[in-house]
């Protein structure tokens, strides 16, 4: 099976690297400038479930993309897919299957619009990493799982064959039939936890141990209310186990857990504010004074936004 992972950050890097490191046939498309800090330092990941140093990876810029992939995992930022899928497309044939790693739903109708329905599968990754200063895969917590399957429920050969090649590459691997119904499901929990850890690690501009060293753990637990709130609203109210564990993580002392939406920050590059904190806002009830948390941390995020685009010179 021949594997494109398109980019090699956080989430391509680490399922990439464990998919090359089980001698997969994995290739990445990369830019130019992340494929000449791999051929300087190589794949690099750190993990409690095992560090990897690789060689720099097999890999393809977007202008020499001209063969066609068995599959291609999707890994962006949602404001970067339109422009994603153009640089993927040549790795598109007949029989190739997308698997997308994006956060929410809207990325579906997207890949299914450009590409046709029976391209997409359904996907989602839970994991959480960062790639620090030199390129490296920073892995931040005790979960790396990758779920996936026909978004119609059916049982299929090409399935089968990720099923096969994902068995022993060291992360989890969860095929299943209800893939879409697990995606709604999660999406509401995960969108809740992204959103709450988002708001309030760019709006203190710290990590979550940071955050409470500095008094504000009741911040971060009211911040989640406000977003568990909404999800009940849309009739998503996350489940006990999931609403625990978010608070756990949310109280954390002495994590260095951020949002990868404040890493965009802390470089100057845009975020996907509108995406994950907006949005979510614009499925509450319309009573802005219910969320006050929520908007204090979208106006803050608005207000870089504004700033950036005033500072950045014209192309």
């Amino acid at each position: 099976m021949k594997i494109l992972i398109v980019g090699a950050g956080a989430l391509g890097g680490y399922f990439g690297a464990r998919l090359l490191a089980a001698h997969r046939d994995v290739t990445f498309l990369l830019r130019p400038g992340r494929a000449a800090q791999l051929a300087k330092s190589g794949l690099v990941v750190k993990s409690r479930f095992g560090d990897l140093a690789l060689p720099p990876p097999p890999h393809l810029l977007a202008g020499n993309l001209v063969t066609h992939f068995d599959v291609v995992i999707v890994g962006c930022k949602a404001y970067d897919l339109a422009q994603t899928m153009e640089s993927f497309a040549p790795a598109v044939g007949p029989g190739t299957a997308i698997l997308p790693l994006l956060k929410g739903m809207r990325h579906l109708d997207q890949l299914v619009a450009r590409f046709g329905e029976r391209h997409v599968l359904g996907a989602q990754c839970m994991i959480s990493a960062v790639l620090d200063k030199d390129g490296a895969v920073l892995h931040l917590n005790d979960i790396h799982k990758l779920a996936f399957g026909e978004r119609d429920g059916s049982d299929s050969a090409r399935v089968a064959a990720l099923t096969a090649a994902f068995a022993d590459a060291n992360f989890d691997s969860a095929p299943g039939n209800d893939i879409v119904q697990q995606m709604w499901e999660k999406m509401w929990e995960k969108w809740v936890f992204i959103a709450a850890g988002a708001g309030m690690t760019t709006l203190m501009r710290g990590a979550i141990g940071d955050i409470i060293a500095g008094g504000g753990a009741a911040l971060n637990t009211a911040m989640l209310a406000e977003c568990e709130a909404i999800a009940a609203h849309n009739g998503h109210a996350p489940r006990a186990p999931a609403s625990e564990r978010a608070r756990a993580f949310l109280t954390a002392p002495g994590s260095m857990m951020t949002a990868s939406m404040l890493k965009d920050m802390e470089r100057g590059a845009a975020t996907e504010a509108d995406h994950i904190i907006g949005d979510l806002i614009g499925r509450g009830d319309g009573k802005r004074e219910a969320l006050p948390l929520l908007t204090l941390a979208y106006t803050h995020l608005q207000t870089y936004a504004a700033r950036r685009a005033r500072e950045t010179p014209a192309p």
